[in-house]
């Protein structure tokens, strides 16, 4: 028993030591709420909140391990390039950003996880749209070749970065809140693509399912998930040393 705590206060050791830094994006803010309902028909519920008190919570159980920043600690509006500038202004080695999906068919429900690549599903081009929003006119092309760079720097160590970070939010959340396990699918989302480093979106539920609101808005539920954020990110540090970035 001794052994496995002193081999435990190694590795936690090693891991604060070497001083990765973790960048924790909670989506929209300020005069974007996101997505939004209206709970049990009398307060407004926005995307933009929950995403903060998630965020909030990863940030203080990633705290003891790495440097970590929040983009945003208050409601206030940032643009995507103002987010990935913010990246680079703390070395982030990862990104993560948080949001609360919504969908026009009530039913639609769970969590999933997105990474930057190309892809070739459908269902995926609406949560595109609606993430890739602020990203306007001339600046679009400039991100789509900025785009088509990263990807090929960055996919396979965002897609692994997903998968384990995924796989950890699954075991504690899918089957404690019944809460359905949409899987880690590429997308295009420019937010991902200006940090120029391996980076992940994170869709925590659906604040359009009446049911899976109330799931998400619970304490324990955003514990469970934020320990599954940590735990996955843990794992992808012992496995994947950071890379040189652009």
């Amino acid at each position: 028993m001794a052994k496995k705590l002193l081999l435990l206060l190694i590795t936690l050791t090693s891991l604060t030591v070497h001083g990765q830094v973790i960048l924790i994006d909670p989506g929209h803010g300020g005069e974007d709420c996101g997505a939004s309902t209206v709970l049990d028909k009398k307060q407004k519920i926005c995307e933009k909140d929950i995403a903060l008190t998630i965020s909030q919570r990863i940030q203080k159980k990633l705290s003891p391990h790495f440097k970590v920043y929040l983009t945003r600690s208050i409601d206030r509006d940032l643009s995507l390039h103002d987010r990935a500038r913010q990246a680079d202004l703390v070395k982030a080695d990862v990104f993560i950003s948080v949001h609360i999906n919504s969908s026009a068919h009530v039913r639609s429900h769970g969590f999933e996880t997105f990474y930057l690549n190309n892809h070739q599903n459908a269902a995926v081009k609406r949560i595109e749209e609606i993430e890739n929003r602020d990203s306007t006119g001339e600046m679009t092309i400039v991100d789509k070749i900025l785009t088509d760079l990263v990807i090929e720097r960055t996919a396979p160590r965002s897609k692994r970065l997903a998968e384990l970070i995924h796989s950890e939010i699954s075991t504690r959340v899918q089957k404690p809140f019944k809460i359905n396990d949409r899987g880690v699918k590429p997308a295009l989302f420019f937010v991902l693509a200006l940090t120029k480093r391996p980076a992940i979106l994170l869709e925590a539920g659906f604040i359009s399912n009446d049911k899976e609101v109330h799931k998400v808005l619970a304490e324990d539920f955003q514990e469970a998930y934020a320990d599954g954020v940590v735990k996955g990110l843990i794992e992808y540090f012992k496995q994947a040393p950071p890379p040189p970035l652009f």
